[in-house]
């Protein structure tokens, strides 16, 4: 048996160390033998599980918290030897922020307390196109407009999304696919006939793909919101036993906890999978809490009917609209009633599809966008425009042809230049979306007044007689910004009578 392997004994703060081991690789090496490693450090002393990786190959990885000396120890029944090292924790390098947390509240801050704005895109299945759509996607997203993206572990059977992937999940056979079409495909939602795989044995090249995905996305600084679960399934995937759900969450969690981009969404439409109860959510809560050590972020997203938000494994909401036209207006009533962050990572996609959740304009979408963070949310992006080739960016990736991105990427930029970590909903009138900094003191630095589709000639303004504020008028869709001077007391801004405006002020 060879020693225990690393290319290198040093590590950046917050990356992930690898420890791989030789090991036992006779009857079902993913049930019959297990695989732990301990590190340690003055600071800090955590046990996580390891998995199997094929080929006789265990891996153990850790994300370390504290910069210095760290000292590991790696047993099992994988082998019979213990195997012990040491490696050196090194302060993080530019644009390494650490973890993102829940942060007052509603919001959310990197690890080092750098405010984090997520402004994410749905890409359900990007991973599983092949090489050309994989660089494509990861070409679009250098462009900068997304920090977070959100994308399944498991193959999605849906509509414009009927082939089969590029790997599965576990060693088996595929069902035939050459029947469906886009009249029929809901029908083989479920186990199909044909399908012949074994649930207990993990093909560890596709989860090697997730493995390469999730670090091409932190290079990037994005956020990897691994979607564990979904209900649109031909291959049976959505309707294992207890036993074999429980097997595969725990690899998952040994897998992918120790990366410091990975947010865990239980499910994408949780309420569709009809064969999970409550229960089970509950117990996949139980063992995400129990396996993953530096307590990434949760959730699970609804179709219809919300969870139940307020449970403590929660650590954020992440929601689907409940209306055709309103969802960015009810956030503010969402943040009371959940007291947790707020992401509307489905509030309609861009596109010309025939669902009435993919053809809304690119408007309209970053309308919604800027009423949500107005009122103290977030929301998520999506894009599914029709062409030749059958590549809708919201499930397969590729090249973006909307016109909100660039709209979404200004947005991003904007927020990140604010005074204000946060924002919360501000009181003034009626008849517009109001922001103000996220705090529990009356002295505010900042405030954003929305007017969406209105399109007012001027307002009149007064936030107190003394202090002064430096305004800006914001066109949010042909992103400019012009400066409207300093005024305190009772006050008038002139506008451009156009919707999409944003007056801006900061405090002097």
């Amino acid at each position: 048996m060879s020693e225990a392997t690393n290319s290198k004994m040093q590590i950046e703060k917050w990356k992930v160390f690898e420890i791989s081991c030789e090991g036992r690789s006779e009857g079902n090496p993913f049930t019959d033998y297990t695989i732990t490693g301990t590190f340690s450090c003055p600071q800090e002393e955590i046990t996580v599980d390891g998995f199997y990786d094929g080929n006789g190959i265990y891996k153990v990885r850790f994300m370390p918290s504290f910069e210095g000396r760290y000292a590991y120890c790696i047993q099992g029944s994988f082998s019979s030897r213990i195997y012990k090292g040491s490696f050196e924790v090194t302060p993080p390098e530019d644009g390494n922020h650490g973890m993102v947390r829940v942060s007052r509240t509603w919001h959310f801050a990197y690890e080092d307390g750098t405010p984090y704005y997520p402004l994410g895109t749905t890409c359900y299945v990007w991973q599983l196109q092949g090489r050309t759509l994989w660089n494509q996607t990861l070409d679009t997203l250098r462009e900068g407009y997304f920090n977070k993206i959100r994308f399944c572990i498991f193959p999605k059977h849906y509509d414009y999304n009927l082939h089969e992937p590029s790997s599965y999940p576990y060693v088996g056979t595929p069902c035939d696919s050459s029947m469906l079409n886009s009249d029929n495909f809901m029908q083989f939602m479920g186990r199909s006939e044909g399908c012949r795989f074994d649930y207990e044995s993990f093909n560890p090249e596709h989860f090697r793909g997730i493995d390469e995905a999730v670090r091409s996305l932190d290079e990037l600084g994005i956020e990897a919101d691994l979607i564990i679960m979904h209900p649109y399934d031909r291959w049976g995937f959505s309707t294992m036993t207890p036993e074999q759900d429980d097997l595969y969450w725990k690899y998952v969690v040994a897998r992918y906890a120790a990366f410091k981009n990975v947010w865990w969404s239980f499910a994408n439409e949780y309420d569709l999978m009809r064969a999970k109860t409550e229960r089970d959510w509950e117990r996949y809560a139980g063992i995400v809490c129990a396996k993953d050590p530096y307590h990434h972020l949760r959730s699970i997203h609804n179709c219809g009917a919300f969870y139940d938000y307020t449970r403590p494994w929660i650590t954020h909401c992440c929601i689907q609209r409940q209306s055709r036209f309103m969802t960015g207006e009810l956030v503010d009533e969402w943040r009371q009633r959940f007291q947790k962050p707020i992401i509307v990572d489905e509030i309609a996609y861009e596109g010309n599809i025939q669902h009435g959740w993919g053809n809304i304009s690119g408007e309209e979408l970053v309308r919604r966008f800027w009423e949500a963070v107005c009122r103290g949310g977030y929301a998520g992006h999506g894009e599914t425009f029709l062409s030749e080739d059958g590549v809708l960016w919201w499930s397969h990736g590729g090249r973006l042809h909307g016109e909100s991105p660039s709209r979404i990427r200004f947005m991003q930029d904007f927020l990140k230049e604010l005074p204000a970590a946060a924002l919360a909903p501000a009181r003034f009138s009626w008849d517009e979306t109001a922001a103000c900094e996220e705090t529990f003191f009356p002295d505010k630095s900042c405030y954003l007044f929305y007017y969406g589709i209105q399109r007012p000639s001027f307002r009149n303004y007064y936030i107190d007689d003394t202090t002064p504020y430096t305004v800006w008028v914001i066109d949010t869709w042909e992103m400019t910004r012009t400066a409207a001077g300093t005024f305190q007391g009772r006050f008038r801004i002139e506008l451009p009578a156009k919707p999409y405006m944003l007056v801006y002020f900061r405090k002097q």
